[in-house]
């Protein structure tokens, strides 16, 4: 005859091939994380060598041009020395039009300073005026490019004789300038198409791992659906029987009635919640209360309420607490079943939010492992799905338009996750 409740609560485990599934899954999620990054550092380190052998490549074509540019203007040169210092003919004359020409061909522009430091409108090349334009206002023009050419190039000297030296400046041709220019805009080009791609895979990935979590939400809600009626029946068995203490029936029923929420809440995944204007402090402390009685003795919890008594949020109350348990659950957890649990809430006055800070005693984690923490399928534990932040921050950033982090955590000392929400106005 069953006379008083057991002093030491039966603990539900796991059977070994369901623990063995779970840490399949695990790695099956974590290997498709790691995939998609693995494919988008290839695109990465693809578009960054193209991108350094088209700029060398470039480069080493601005500087062939360049020099032969300057090759051409140095012939140029060296036919106006040819046609001042040579009796007139008109053979020189032909020569030295088709050193002009070539000149033209490549479209440098130059002029031709003389020895008296002055240059007209007929002694520059590639060069166009206005028709109308009066000849000081050519000349204007010709000094004003003749300072940019003078930054641009050292000048080449005519030697012109009997001690007489004209110069000619010349600037990059529009070709060249264009190709010189060419490399920035190509790894533009190249940075837009990286950023395309890094979003297309982010893109991918998150729908990829949405359908993994949904799918798995729905499957664990229909596999729950017929124990939990078997364990019902067991309930009003108990009841029935005179033999059997009545309280029995009670908490196993509370726990029924617990795995029955979290049924509807698996199977509510992957659709819109309905939000209510919810008391936040009221949620956080009734829940932290009961969820104190079903972990470890050895694990303390505490609320620090700093929010007015009529404090509220548009929340989904079933799936908020879910994130408050997977924390506080995860935070257990990492202290071994062993620590205290501080949860603290404020709002304040220089924002429009609610923060709720979740601390634990726990052994605390690494810079790297901060970064993976909600990476479905990362878990520091043997056993379980690695989900259960995952869902806590789509929970959260998807659903309340909040944000869930880990505002800090040291080795050995502990973690403190905050939970932002939007803080409905007092009146």
């Amino acid at each position: 005859m069953i006379t008083e409740t057991p002093k030491r609560k039966p603990r539900f485990r796991l059977h070994p091939t369901a623990i063995l599934n779970s840490q399949r899954l695990r790695r099956s999620l974590m290997d498709t994380y790691d995939q998609k990054s693995f494919y988008k550092y290839i695109i990465g380190i693809i578009l960054s060598l193209l991108s350094i052998g088209s700029l060398f490549y470039t480069d080493l074509l601005v500087e062939e041009l360049e020099q032969r540019e300057e090759r051409e203007v140095q012939l140029y040169a060296e036919g106006l020395r040819y046609v001042f210092n040579s009796p007139f003919d008109e053979n020189f004359n032909i020569i030295y039009q088709v050193i002009q020409d070539a000149v033209n061909f490549y479209q440098i522009p130059a002029i031709y300073v003389n020895e008296n430091n002055l240059a007209t409108a007929n002694e520059t090349i590639n060069e166009s005026f206005p028709a109308k334009m009066t000849p000081k206002e050519k000349e204007r023009i010709i000094q004003d490019k003749l300072g940019e050419m003078k930054l641009e190039h050292p000048p080449i000297a005519v030697e012109l004789g009997k001690g007489r030296t004209g110069y000619i400046y010349y600037s990059n041709s529009f070709l060249l300038t264009q190709l010189r220019y060419y490399p920035f805009l190509q790894l533009s080009v190249m940075l837009l198409i990286g950023y395309l791609a890094y979003l297309a895979f982010s893109s991918a990935r998150k729908a990829e791992q949405n359908r993994v979590w949904v799918g798995l939400a729905k499957e664990t809600a229909h596999q729950l659906g017929t124990p939990l009626s078997s364990l019902m029946a067991w309930v009003e068995y108990f009841r029935s029987d005179p033999a059997i203490d009545p309280s029995i029936a009670e908490e196993i029923e509370k726990d029924v009635i617990r795995l029955e929420m979290i049924t509807t809440r698996f199977s509510n995944i992957g659709s819109v919640p309905t939000l209510k204007d919810e008391p936040v402090a009221e949620i956080v402390t009734n829940f932290v209360n009961y969820l104190e009685k079903r972990v470890s003795s050895k694990v303390k919890f505490a609320v620090h309420n700093q929010l007015a008594p009529e404090q509220t949020a548009l929340l989904n109350k079933n799936l908020f607490e879910w994130v408050i348990e997977n924390i506080c659950k995860n935070a257990v957890d990492a202290m071994s079943g062993v620590g205290h649990i501080s949860v603290t809430l404020q709002a304040p006055p220089t924002t429009r939010e609610i923060w709720i800070d979740i601390s634990d005693t726990g052994k605390g984690m690494s810079k790297a492992n901060m970064n993976k923490i909600f990476d479905p399928g990362f878990s520091t534990k043997k056993r379980g799905w690695g989900l259960g932040l995952t869902l806590a921050k789509r929970i959260i950033e998807n659903y309340h338009s909040g944000r869930l982090f880990v505002k800090s955590s040291e080795v050995g000392k502990g973690t403190t996750f905050r939970i932002l929400l939007n803080a409905a106005i007092i009146e």
